[in-house]
């Protein structure tokens, strides 16, 4: 295939483009490089002749046509996005931006480019997240294809409106669309801001962890690789105006997935901080903060033949070995783009 992709040195964007130009995918990587992205995550395919990198900001019409008309896609992957809940909070009109109207290009470009170069092969991927369906309590069933839209924050608002412009896309002009729901990823290069690669860093350098209200909420994993993998299948096999879920099966609060890393970083740093559970410390919850999502993604093995390969507690354990390992990815980060400070109090 030859796959125009956007967001591709981010954390989920790069794993697919690692994978795609290994399996011998043409990928033009179209990423504005904002404090998210990064080249290094995708330095292993880099010097590829499979593989292009564009700075391209995907507001920018002119831009994102050129890169059509260039390239000839015959699958469009949408994965550019800003993400990250506590930065929505602190700035939701940069979700607005880049979340609706970047979005809203991409599919206008795209349908512009279809228009004049027909192919019954093409598909628009657009990758979405389960925060879009709200907040589950205990008793409720995981979020399946059919569940209706609650979104709780600016982030889960402004991908829930981009999901509606994907799939209204396909409804008012057959432009094939094909939309896809996760849960929360995880594993290497994951920018230290989100819970798994902050928790490991702070309980390394000895730091207090500040988690959120009790701990209580509930999230399902999936390692980033699962979940990669699984994209390319919907590239390559689903069905315009399907809508395909990914979860991991493993559902875990807060609390405990904070504890596993504590006692993993325990068992591969050594003692001298240890007990690393000592560090925790319960700070005020995130506002409006969902108490648990979970998906069901039953349909999606039926259709694809998809389920992810990994444990939570294998794909863990890689993931604070490969942080332990490469603390010349994080360490800049944290001298630079991101100090490891709270994000999103509403104060």
């Amino acid at each position: 295939m030859r796959i125009l992709l956007t967001g591709g040195l981010g954390f989920i964007g790069s794993a697919v483009v690692r994978q795609a130009v290994q399996a011998g995918h043409t990928v033009l990587n179209l990423d504005l490089q904002t404090y998210a992205g990064d080249p290094r995550t995708v330095a292993s395919v880099a010097d590829s002749d499979l593989y292009e990198h564009r700075t391209v900001d995907i507001c920018d019409d002119g831009a994102v046509r050129q890169a059509f008309e260039d390239f000839f896609p015959d699958r469009v992957m949408h994965l550019a996005a800003e993400s990250h809940v506590d930065r929505s909070i602190d700035g939701p009109a940069e979700f607005v931006r880049t979340n609706v109207v970047g979005t809203t290009v991409m599919l206008q470009e795209a349908q512009r480019w279809l228009t004049a170069h027909p192919n019954e092969q093409f598909r628009f991927v657009h990758i979405s997240t389960d925060e879009v369906f709200g907040s589950l309590t205990l008793d409720d069933e995981p979020f399946c294809e059919t569940t209706s839209y609650d979104p709780r924050s600016p982030y889960s608002a402004s991908k829930a409106a981009s999901d509606h412009f994907a799939r209204a896309w396909f409804h008012t002009y057959d432009f094939p669309v094909v939309v896809t729901n996760c849960s929360n990823n995880y594993g290497p290069f994951q920018f230290p801001e989100k819970l798994i690669p902050l928790m490991v860093i702070k309980a390394l350098n000895g730091e207090p962890l500040p988690v959120y209200g009790k701990g209580d909420n509930i999230r399902d994993w999936i390692h980033v690789e699962d979940h990669a993998e699984g994209l390319l299948q919907a590239a390559i096999e689903g069905q315009a105006g399907s809508t395909y879920l990914f979860g991991g099966d493993a559902e875990r609060t807060n609390i405990d997935v904070v504890h596993m890393i504590c006692d993993l970083v325990d068992a591969v740093a050594g003692s001298g901080e240890a007990p690393r559970r000592n560090l925790i410390t319960y700070v005020t919850d995130r506002p409006g903060h969902d108490h648990r999502y979970a998906i069901d993604f039953e349909t999606t093995t039926n259709r694809l033949g998809w389920k992810p390969s990994r444990s939570f507690e294998d794909g863990l354990r890689d993931t604070v070995q490969w942080y332990l390992d490469n603390d010349d990815y994080w360490e800049p980060i944290l001298a630079g783009r991101y100090a490891g400070t709270r994000l999103g109090s509403a104060e």
